[in-house]
């Protein structure tokens, strides 16, 4: 979803700022608003080349005055990591330039290429896009980068959860207890920490739905080093929620089917698949909303709710 912007909806420091990190000749034509993230704003740049040709870039940029005070920490981040991916494979946004403390723009500020694709958050076509999830999940966790990112922070605490009206509170309790337990040993990984369908772009011909193919991953902020049991669990907590609790049930399956390795003890397995979705708790309000605005129109807050608390509760029923 874009809403068509004249350039000059830019900001004025910003769009000196990207003019200058133009090849000669180029210049802004227009910006277009994208719709469906939670922290930031997103604009697609178009760029007229000298041979009367244009580009896409994207242009990021923090103005909540509660993400800018992290701002530094997620653009340096996000830089870092698509420096690092930079040829290997993941198909991943170029970076172009990155203003992490807004020494130059009016916000914190990102500037990347723009991947061909699209978010894809229907039910239909779950069947074939969810293994194509897991084996490109697999892929960016057997990266080994030279200098590893920061250790992974964990989003919830035991006194933070919010229990959903209406859940089942012997479930909810035992989860809670669960993550009151120190975090198991891990073999780290190279972590996206926000894997899930509405960063992963998708090309799927209208005649063939079952060509789908991946044609980008992005939103790289949160790129940490630790388990992949963590991504994992991210991904399954997302599916559940957009397309029904079996399906965050069977994406750790689909990921070891795809060649990933994840811890070998259940116990360790439910820590982190509970640790995160009782993350994810504390956020469903902004969730429901970034994937209605996405055009899943029926995910209301409380259907949302109910889906959770219904994964969580299979997890506590079936741990492993």
């Amino acid at each position: 979803m874009t809403n068509h912007d004249e350039p000059a909806a830019v900001r004025p420091l910003t769009l000196a700022w990207v003019s200058r990190h133009l090849e000669v000749g180029e210049r802004i034509l227009r910006a277009d608003a994208l719709h469906g993230g939670i922290t930031a704003e997103m604009r697609r740049l178009t760029i007229g080349t000298r041979d009367g040709s244009t580009r896409d870039l994207v242009l990021r940029t923090y103005v909540d005055p509660y993400y800018v005070a992290r701002a530094e920490d997620w653009l340096s981040r996000e830089a870092g990591a698509l420096t690092v991916l930079a040829g290997t494979g993941v198909p991943a946004p170029g970076l172009v330039a990155a203003d992490p403390t807004a020494a130059h723009c009016e916000y914190p500020s990102l500037l990347m290429t723009h991947l061909a694709g699209r978010t894809v958050l229907d039910d239909e076509g779950s069947e074939t896009r969810v293994p194509l999830l897991a084996r490109q999940l697999v892929a960016i966790h057997a990266l080994r980068p030279a200098e590893r990112p920061r250790e992974y922070v964990a989003l919830t605490t035991a006194d933070t959860v919010v229990v959903p009206k209406g859940a089942d509170a012997a479930a909810w309790a035992a989860a809670i207890d669960v993550i009151r337990k120190p975090a198991p040993p891990y073999e780290g990984r190279l972590l996206h920490r926000d894997f899930q369908p509405g960063n992963v772009l998708f090309d799927v011909p209208p005649s063939r739905p079952a060509d789908a193919r991946i044609t980008g991953v992005v939103d790289w902020a949160a790129t940490s080093w630790g388990p992949a049991d963590l991504d994992v669990a991210h991904c399954s907590t997302n599916l559940a929620l957009l397309h029904g609790p079996a399906w965050g049930l069977r994406f750790p399956e689909e990921y070891e089917e795809a060649g990933g390795v994840l811890a070998t003890a259940a116990s360790q397995r439910l820590y982190w698949r509970v640790r995160d979705g009782l993350a994810c708790s504390e956020e469903v309000q902004s969730v429901a909303q970034a994937w209605r605005e996405a055009g899943r129109t029926e995910l209301t807050t409380r259907g949302v709710e109910e889906r959770l608390d219904a994964y969580v509760t299979a997890l506590m029923d079936t741990p492993g």
